[in-house]
């Protein structure tokens, strides 16, 4: 669940309005999957609570598949995302202690159906604790199974994780086993043991035939690496209300396009203006563009920058 502080500007310490919306990185991705004209289903457990059904009925008002979804009852809660609109002295204040969405279990996994899809996601926040880490493994190995390609975006969360040696351990094993990695140039450093060293861990791990790395470097644009080449494009310019949610806006852009028959390149470009109208609207899943909002985006806005 996201609060964001209301009106755009405004500290949360001094806010007397919040909106709530769904959050959490792989529900962002699905609905901003869905808004683009995709199909989606979320992989998860949810706290039998008030809040619990909330974040499920923002999933159905976002036209995103629910089947898979265990409820649980018990200590265990939803995760909830405290921030604001502003850029200057950003907050973002989360919450995940005893976090639900931990307790996927291998079972939740094997109950998929995974002929019915097209590819399998993951973002890195699920593989820091178990039972979900051992799960998510177990559901590239079904994907792989049946032929899926595999799609991880790296999404360091530090507080999430026992220790950052065990987080590089678990990351690195889960970016081999992928076919599509996404991450910023902070996560491939975190990966390789020194931020001077992430380039050249996001340029290894694409040294396998097929595999696409996208190595995101914030305003200075992404360097896309599969089969030898090294594709550098830029970013959209807006002016910013708020720093998060441009990494999942991005996935779901990068995703939906490839899908729909663009060339990687223009699926990456149209993923950065995906990520750029999300940083300059408040909220997270609300912002995602829909088919006709990105394109008129497209339209409007001369670029990417070089």
């Amino acid at each position: 669940m996201d609060l964001y502080a209301d009106p755009i500007g405004v500290k949360s310490e001094d806010a007397d309005t919040f909106h709530a919306d769904l959050g959490g990185s792989s529900a962002n991705i699905c609905a901003g999957l869905v808004k683009l004209g995709g199909y989606a289903s979320l992989i998860t457990s949810i706290s039998d609570d008030a809040i619990g059904r909330f974040c499920l009925n923002r999933l159905h008002h976002y036209g995103v598949d629910t089947s898979y979804i265990r409820v649980l009852d018990g200590v265990y809660r939803m995760s909830l995302a405290v921030y604001e609109s502003r850029i200057e002295n950003f907050q973002n204040v989360i919450y995940r202690n005893g976090a639900v969405d931990f307790q996927v279990t291998e079972e939740d996994m094997d109950r998929v159906d995974y002929g019915s899809f097209s590819a399998v996601i993951s973002a890195g926040t699920v593989f820091a604790a178990e039972p979900s880490r051992s799960a998510t493994f177990r559901a590239f190995d079904n994907a792989r199974a049946v032929g899926l390609p595999i799609i991880f975006d790296i999404d360091y969360r530090p507080y999430s994780w026992p220790s950052p040696q065990v987080a590089a351990d678990v990351l690195s094993r889960a970016g081999e086993a992928s076919d599509l990695i996404v991450g910023n140039d902070e996560e491939f450093g975190f990966m390789a043991g020194g931020l001077d060293k992430g380039f050249t861990k996001a340029k290894e791990l694409a040294e396998k035939p097929g595999r696409v790395v996208i190595y995101k470097m914030g305003e200075k644009g992404a360097i896309t690496l599969v089969d030898g080449q090294e594709i550098r494009t830029g970013i959209y310019t807006v002016t910013a209300v708020k720093p998060n949610g441009a990494g999942d806006s991005f996935m779901a852009g990068l995703l939906a396009s490839i899908a729909a028959g663009h060339s990687l390149k223009e699926a990456v470009m149209r993923g950065s203006a995906c990520a750029s109208i999300v940083v300059s609207q408040p909220g997270c899943a609300p912002a995602m563009p829909t088919v006709h909002e990105l394109d008129a985006f497209l339209a409007d806005h001369p670029g990417p920058t070089t």
